[in-house]
């Protein structure tokens, strides 16, 4: 590989994890067929174009001229892009070994480096997908410090930073999650970045933990944010995302009208582009909101999640099938099928570890719901007053509110009056 070669591979790299089409790279004043000789190795930028190319790129001129492969390590990205690959097809297990593999074989004093940090990313990515979230949260948490300690681009910053935030919503550290993304967004808007995929994705991470903790208006306000900032990258699969993430926002606010109108044009932009698991996970979106609308249509609910999780199951869709399986499980029950709703939801408990508190307390207030249409009392109390706990423990308190309000009714019915007197307090 010549060094010429090497600078364009790199930037080739550089520019399909921010998300950038070769035309939208060469803004304001390069062309497309100029990214695309440089990316060839046929073409040696000037300063001031590295310049041009760092800047939208969100790392420093150094970033691209000083990583640039030496033969001898053509065989490790090899092994790295397989791992990688095996990781895309949700093929967590394989991709770890692969990635566990590469990291001996790094050679000394490169640990640090581009491929160094590519191989950890991967092996924490790969914790995650494999529930193991403690150890994947210390693994983005060494990646994140590793940033700030190298002066790595704002780029990595922010990938690195939507993972840990998901993760630590996984572990319901709401918290933390808001301070760990609220940080970096920041960074990228002080550094002047323009909008790129990996903002926009933590931003919709950011967004879902805001619903989380009952800040809708926080909430709201950002998913405009990302619907804007969508728009100006001229980039379908994102602005699908900007409507999907506002849908959200809008469905938490009770507003189910204009969010199912908004995630429909997600569906129809994710119909667009080759991104199966994205197009599943934006029809349970579509599903969620059928079930909560004021109208609620629980049949075609039905028919969109048992679509997306046949996919999501054959991508190793991990917490976005539990998501379907539970959805499932709702519209079941709003069906009056308690039996098919329980065996949905337990499904989904089968497949959770203990490190996701979320997930499980809302499975187990489809379990409740389930139960009381059976007329089991006894478990729909069990059912929901474990819900609720571990909604609570989890910093979720509008979440929890419903369900110690929920659970209230349960214990009215059942003639409980003082026990329901302190559901309705925990409530409110």
């Amino acid at each position: 590989m010549t060094p010429n070669e090497g600078l364009g591979a790199h930037i080739r790299r550089l520019r399909r994890a921010a998300g950038l089409s070769q035309e939208a790279l060469a803004r304001p004043n390069l062309s497309p067929s100029y990214i695309s000789l440089l990316e060839a190795g046929k073409r040696l930028p000037s300063q001031e174009v590295l310049a041009q190319l760092a800047e939208r790129l969100g790392c420093t001129p150094r970033d691209l001229t000083g990583v640039i492969p030496e033969p001898d390590s053509v065989n490790l990205e090899i092994e790295l892009s397989y791992a990688q690959l095996a990781l895309r097809d949700g093929d967590s297990r394989t991709a770890l070994d692969a990635f566990t593999a590469l990291r001996a074989k790094i050679p000394a004093g490169e640990e640090r480096k581009g491929l160094g940090f590519a191989t950890e990313l991967g092996i924490a990515q790969c914790l995650e997908q494999l529930g193991q979230l403690e150890q994947a949260v210390r693994g983005f948490e060494s990646l994140l410090e590793r940033c700030g300690e190298q002066g790595r681009g704002v780029l990595d910053r922010l990938g690195v930073a939507m993972l840990l935030c998901r993760c630590y919503r996984a572990l319901g550290e709401v918290s933390r999650a808001v301070d760990v993304a609220e940080r970096a967004l920041a960074d990228a808007d002080a550094a002047g970045l323009p909008p790129t995929v990996a903002q926009l994705e933590l931003l919709s991470a950011l967004i879902g933990v805001y619903c989380e903790r009952g800040d809708l208006h926080r909430a709201n306000f950002l998913a405009g944010e990302a619907m804007s900032r969508a728009k100006l990258m001229d980039d379908r699969r994102e602005l699908g995302g900007a409507y999907w993430t506002a849908g959200t926002a809008l469905h938490r606010r009770g507003r189910s009208g204009e969010a199912l109108e908004l995630v429909r044009k997600a569906v129809a932009l994710f119909a667009e582009v080759d991104d199966a698991r994205a197009l599943a996970r934006v029809r349970n979106a579509q599903a969620m909101v059928l079930l909560h609308a004021d109208d609620p249509s629980p049949e075609t609910a039905r028919a969109l999640l048992e679509q997306s999780a046949a996919t999501l199951r054959a991508l190793g869709g991990g917490l976005d099938v539990v998501d379907a399986e539970t959805a499932l499980g709702r519209a079941e029950v709003m069906l009056g099928r308690p039996e098919q709703a329980i065996r949905h939801a337990e499904t989904a408990l089968g497949l959770l570890g203990p490190d996701h508190p979320l997930e499980r307390a809302r499975v187990h207030l489809v379990l409740a719901a389930a139960h009381l249409l059976q007329d089991d009392h006894e478990a729909a109390q069990a059912a929901y007053g474990r819900g609720a706990l571990l909604l609570e423990a989890a910093e979720a308190g509008r979440q929890a509110a419903f369900a110690w309000a929920e659970l209230g009714e349960i214990l009215e019915k059942s003639g409980e009056s003082e026990r329901a007197v302190w559901a309705y307090r925990r409530a409110y």
